[in-house]
Order: structure tokens, then sequence, then C-alpha cells
């Protein structure tokens, strides 16, 4: 309850995906009502799919990595940009995501996806942005700064993204993860250069 109160839009956001998600899972016609698919959205303007799409996940382990993720630094996030911030910054990289899933996918009609990645890699990139030193673990092992990571993150969603065919829609992260960061400037315009002055400290 504590953390409700604390970091309400973090808890909301997660309690819609999950709640959005278990619906799904055991509704069908829900599941393809709302799922991002290039299909609908082009030919029949079903434009909320670039929304509902991003609160559905394939399944049980796909929704807890979305989850853990938005835990873990959705909380540090809306407690340095405040809930309003943070909400523009989640929505924006959702978006963002998005958008640039359809640009790249728009002449495969067939092509569809869920999840909130392409959300929460904004919320990470932006972490990275702020946080560029702290020390975050490549799959629960592997020690690197968080500058580190995040471009990394975007140079090999960028490679990935690439392919033509995969079951990871890196378009959305590529997509979400610069958004991201291109908000997090915009809601924190200082931050580019204690970001530049925090390199120049570590180099020196």
């Amino acid at each position: 309850m504590d953390g409700l109160l604390i970091y309400p839009a973090t808890y909301t956001l997660i309690a819609l995906n999950v709640i959005a998600s278990i619906v799904a899972f055991n509704n069908h016609d829900f599941f393809e009502r709302y799922v991002f698919w290039i299909a609908p959205i082009r030919q029949g303007e079903e434009w909320y799919r670039f929304v509902t799409s991003a609160f559905l996940h394939v399944n049980g382990l796909h929704l807890f990595i979305n989850m853990y993720v938005l835990y873990m630094f959705g909380q540090v996030l809306e407690q340095h940009l405040g809930s309003g911030g943070f909400l523009i910054l989640y929505s924006a990289s959702l978006l963002g995501g998005n958008v640039w899933e359809f640009a790249d996918k728009h002449n495969q009609p067939d092509y569809r996806a869920v999840g909130a990645s392409g959300a929460t890699s904004g919320v990470v990139s932006g972490f990275c942005l702020f946080f560029p030193f702290a020390v975050l673990y490549l799959f629960f092992a592997i020690p690197m700064w968080a500058i580190v990571f995040g471009v990394g993150f975007i140079v090999v969603s960028f490679i990935l993204s690439q392919r033509d065919q995969t079951m990871v829609a890196h378009g959305a992260h590529l997509g979400g993860a610069l958004t991201g960061l291109a908000i997090a400037m915009l809601l924190r315009p200082e931050s580019w250069r204690h970001l530049i002055d925090q390199v120049i400290g570590r180099l020196g």
C-alpha cells in the first residue's frame, strides 16, 4: 500500500498491464481485438491498437519481464520526474515504439505485436540518462554502467530491427528507447549538461 501511495503511476501501470493481460490470456477475441495488427490499423483505421496492444502480453513470462523492468526502473524515474512527468515519458515511449514499428512494418499486413517493452525501453533509457554510472547487471550477472547498457541497447535494437523475420519487436524497443531519451531531455533540459559533466568527471 505504501508503494502505491509513493509511486502511484508505476503501480497503476503495472496493475493495468496485469489485468488486461490476464483477461487476454483467457479471451482470444479480446486479444485479437486489441493487439497491434497492421491490417486493421491500415484498412480499418483502428488507431487505438497503438495504445491497447501495449497492455497485452503473449504469456506470463513476457508479462513478468516487462513488469519487473517497470517496477525496478519506474519507481526511480517517477521519484525523479514526479508522477506526471513519468506518465508523460511512459506514454510517449509507448506511442513512439509502436509508431516506429508501424513505419517499419506497414507493408506487412499480417504483422502483429503486443507488449509494454516499447514503453519500458523508454523508461530504461531515461534512467540511463539521469543515472549514467549506476551499475546494472546484464542477464543478472554482468555488471556495467547504465550509460554503456543504454548505448548498447539502442545499437543492438537497431541492428536486430533490420531483420525481416523476428519474434521480438526490436523496432518497438528502438523507437521507445529513443523517444524516452528525447522526452527525458525535454522534461529535464539540464540533464544533458549533467551527463557530460559526469562523463568528464569519470574520465578526468
